[in-house]
């Protein structure tokens, strides 16, 4: 039987990106997916997209920076399929400006909302239905979770937030059966650089990214698939974040000068 078959899987931001195709490399082990966004329409159309390959799907518009979506979100998760066997904490925003830059600050509330604090609200419905499962709860961060990034020190920020609070949970939850997979992608592509927002507040409308040079929204999508069936305590997808990971502790400004060159390449 497939690792998913049954499933019930809640993925946030499904509608785009590492979402979207999250969704559609599930869909065929036949899983129970819970699509939630803010765009109705795109979660319908991937919705019909993921039927036809064999999965069960639900569609709920949600905006997580409201914990009274959240809440409705998991109600209707339940009310539909009467439990819950992972939790996708993948809605996101990011930012592309350098603090001196920054004009309106209400920048890095938005980001903390989207990103930490959306993925706490979630989590915090979900989790009693999580614990009658023994399920697991997949939290996609970022390299920046992990290191400092140039230009996004809003998104590293809230990112970095996101890392210790669900590492800190892995620890509350020992002993309990519900697994917490951490996700930490190095650039991927996405609309959601598209809709990066500038130090002023506005959206970029266009993204700064050589998508060419980047790993595809379907290639991170099927490593998340491995670490999700694994239950995998961290996964970094690509082998400079690896190598990164052990470089900070033995020379901390080698890391920062890669970090540095990457934003400057855009890759």
């Amino acid at each position: 039987m497939p690792d998913f078959k049954n499933k019930t899987i809640i993925i946030t931001g499904a509608s785009e990106g590492i979402g979207r195709a999250l969704a559609l490399e599930l869909a065929p082990q036949g899983p129970r997916l819970v699509l939630a966004a803010r765009n109705r329409e795109r979660l319908e159309s991937l919705a019909r997209e993921c039927a036809a390959a064999g999965a069960t799907a639900l569609v709920c518009r949600c905006d997580v920076t409201g914990k009274a979506d959240c809440e409705s979100l998991v109600k209707n998760s339940i009310d539909r399929f009467g439990r819950i066997d992972i939790l996708v904490n993948n809605a996101g925003a990011t930012m592309w400006a350098e603090f001196s830059d920054v004009s309106d600050l209400l920048v890095f509330r938005e980001l903390m909302d989207i990103n930490y604090l959306g993925a706490v609200y979630c989590t915090h419905f979900a989790l009693p239905h999580l614990l009658e499962s023994r399920g697991l709860i997949v939290a996609v961060a970022s390299l920046a979770g992990l290191t400092g990034v140039p230009s996004r020190t809003g998104y590293a920020a809230s990112k970095h937030a996101m890392v210790g609070f669900f590492e800190s949970l892995r620890i509350e939850l020992r002993g309990t059966g519900v697994g917490v997979s951490i996700i930490a992608p190095d650039f991927v592509v996405s609309q959601i650089h598209r809709r990066a927002i500038k130090g002023d507040g506005e959206i970029m409308g266009e993204t700064p990214m050589q998508e060419a040079r980047i790993m595809s929204a379907e290639d991170c999508a099927a490593l998340i698939a491995g670490a999700m069936r694994k239950r995998q305590r961290l996964l970094i997808t690509s082998a400079r974040g690896k190598m990164g990971r052990w470089l900070k502790l033995i020379a901390p400004g080698l890391i920062d000068r890669i970090a540095e060159r990457a934003i400057r390449l855009r890759r």
